[in-house]
């Protein structure tokens, strides 16, 4: 599906759309680094969303599958996945296979600080098209329940 999408951008490169794409794709990269381009992002603010009418950009690794990877890691001591939670800031999908992540924890003495990092790059690694996965933690902004999705918030009782 991800192919056909490539395909058909590929075949209509002279619309304005796809040139709208190519300046989206090389926005932060200069040109001769188009191979590393950044082709999708995503935030729980949704500032990377696509504007009505503007197509959405994929890469080889589809952002759904990518968040659906980072569900499968659950915090030890809460029940909720840590995509749930909120703990995930922003997911960098690149054309070249490469994914970066922002996540935060619930609290900077967490328990799981170190494993839970390496859980998301483990999980984010087996989804078709990732050939890398990074994760940083950060702290700013630091998390608040507010966060939660309502599926978490039901899930542990915190209406």
């Amino acid at each position: 599906m991800v192919e056909e999408g490539v395909q058909a951008q590929t075949q209509a490169s002279a619309s304005p759309q796809d040139m709208l794409v190519e300046t989206v794709l090389h926005a932060e990269h200069d040109q001769a680094a188009g191979a590393t381009a950044k082709v999708e992002g995503w935030t729980p603010d949704g500032d990377a969303a696509p504007q009505e009418g503007e197509s959405k950009v994929t890469g080889p690794a589809s952002e759904d599958a990518v968040i659906e990877a980072i569900a499968t890691v659950h915090d030890p001591e809460i029940p909720v996945n840590i995509y749930e939670l909120g703990l995930i800031y922003a997911i960098d999908l690149y054309d070249d296979g490469r994914v970066r992540i922002e996540m935060t924890l619930t609290a900077p003495n967490c328990p799981s600080a170190q494993e839970l990092p390496i859980q998301v790059k483990d999980a984010v690694e087996k989804v078709p098209g990732v050939k890398s996965a990074e994760v940083e933690v950060v702290w700013d902004p630091p998390w608040d329940m507010s966060r939660m999705s309502d599926e978490a918030r039901l899930a542990l009782n915190m209406f």
